[in-house]
């Protein structure tokens, strides 16, 4: 029998049309939490966030925490889809435990590794202990290929590191986690918050795992907006490299004013006109939207944040 005063550790798991696999994270995760339960007399709860899934998910959660025997199983439900990012963030307003770890709840974040985790705060005095994917394996050629040239390119533009192959999948103390939770941006990207709230990291490294059941959510074109976000949320560098190319460009108009005049003037050769219009027109016309693209990222994110919605809205709850 465990007592109450004893160490909890909140998991955190969002979840979006994950009602196959849901009971048989519960299996895995279970084992894990009843291991170290006996070795090192902790609690646990699991805090379910359903992040509006159009399957069944609900009613399975439902359904868990009715005959769960255990007392770990809550649950939130949002009134729609907002996100992963908000899904994490409402279970972490949600946790009370001493360690809050997040999980996918598709068992590609092996639960074993939860008592290194532990180990690693408990005993080497870390804050955090996360996890990072050493390959890629069993993931589609080009997802894997993109993903590296995203790490490569944040963290060129980007002051906070963001670790090829991180996941989000870690365990912090609470002291880290109530910082985190202070950073109440809308447009979130949890990756880099982990990173920029400080706080001593170890990193595990692991092979990685496809899914226990069930198929992503993330298609490519959502990754791409995700890589979008982390790189517009931590660097404003994308906005200096707007103003270089503007005077590049200018430079380069400038440069082929003077060769052609000089060419027209000296050696009586005349300018084929419409061709070299055409050229610069689409070359600065091209130039000129590139450079508003990248303003209205900016501007688009000062507009969310200003309107101060919430970042998410729960039509179901029961974690008592």
């Amino acid at each position: 029998m465990v007592e109450k005063s004893a160490e909890l550790i909140s998991i955190v798991v969002p979840c979006h049309n994950e009602e196959v696999v849901i009971p048989v994270f519960l299996e895995e995760i279970n084992k894990t939490a009843d291991m170290m339960r006996e070795k090192y007399g902790l609690r646990f709860e699991y805090i379910f966030v359903n992040d509006g899934s159009t399957d069944k998910t609900l009613e399975v959660l439902r359904e868990i925490r009715k005959n769960d025997g255990t007392g770990r199983v809550k649950y939130l439900s949002f009134s729609r889809n907002f996100g992963k990012e908000a899904a994490m963030f409402a279970g972490f307003e949600n946790t009370t435990g001493d360690y809050v770890a997040v999980m996918d709840a598709d068992l590609q974040d092996p639960p074993e590794l939860l008592e290194t985790m532990y180990l690693g705060i408990k005993d080497e005095g870390f804050d955090c202990v996360a996890s990072r994917r050493v390959t890629r394996k069993g993931e589609p050629k080009l997802r894997s290929w993109f993903a590296k040239r995203f790490y490569r390119l944040a963290n060129r533009l980007s002051t906070t590191p963001i670790i090829d192959g991180a996941r989000d999948f870690r365990l912090m103390t609470r002291q880290m986690m109530d910082e985190i939770l202070r950073l109440s941006e809308r447009n979130r990207f949890s990756k880099g918050l982990f990173t920029w709230v400080g706080f001593d990291t170890k990193w595990l490294e692991y092979e990685n795992r496809e899914r226990a059941a069930g198929t992503t959510s993330f298609s490519m074109m959502g990754l791409f907006n995700y890589s979008i976000e982390g790189i517009i949320a931590f660097s404003t560098k994308p906005l200096i490299i707007a103003s270089v190319l503007g005077v590049i460009a200018c430079v380069i108009a400038l440069v082929l004013t003077i060769y052609y005049f000089v060419k027209a003037l000296l050696f009586g050769d005349p300018v084929s006109g419409f061709p070299t219009l055409i050229c610069i027109v689409l070359f600065l016309g091209g130039l000129q939207l590139l450079c508003i693209g990248i303003l209205s990222q900016y501007l688009a994110k000062t507009y969310t944040e200003a309107k101060g919605r919430p970042i998410y809205i729960v039509k179901e709850k029961d974690i008592d």
